[in-house]
């Protein structure tokens, strides 16, 4: 594998507010740091597809802020970590409802959906505790106030 992992980045949607790709990329590698690297996909979309993914594969029939699909084929030359589905509107709602900054909530949205695609989760209290001090840690390092 490369130093560098392949970041590709969609866009579905025309919506104001989304990160240029070099700042996704950015944040992704550095919620990345100190894990082996792999390709990820960030699909910017509309509530529509959130809605129908968050349904089909969480089985709740509305958009939501991020959805990761983390990869788990064996056996490829070079690793693919996965999938982060954005919802530009969910995530600019979130903002504005939260009055936290645009584009630091989007860098929490990438973050949370990497760290993720890394095996983090937040299902149980010990696990949440653990990856938002992660997400903390990174966001820190980025230079955004704790998000939470």
């Amino acid at each position: 594998m490369s130093a560098n992992p392949i970041i590709n980045v969609q866009r579905r949607v025309a919506a104001a507010g989304v990160p240029a790709p070099a700042t996704l990329r950015a944040w992704v590698m550095a919620a990345l740091e100190g894990a082996t690297p792999g390709e990820i996909t960030i699909r910017i979309v509309a509530e529509d597809e959130s809605a129908v993914l968050n349904g089909k594969f969480r089985h709740k029939p509305y958009a939501t802020n991020v959805l990761s699909f983390p990869y788990e084929a064996e056996a490829l030359s070079e690793p693919v970590l996965g999938d982060l589905v954005i919802c530009a509107p969910v995530v600019a709602r979130e903002a504005c409802e939260q009055d936290k900054d645009a584009h630091a909530h989007w860098a929490h949205m990438v973050v949370h959906g990497v760290l993720h695609l890394l095996g983090y989760d937040h299902i149980q209290e010990h696990d949440a505790e653990r990856m938002e001090a992660k997400e903390r840690q990174i966001l820190a390092r980025l230079g955004f106030a704790d998000p939470y």
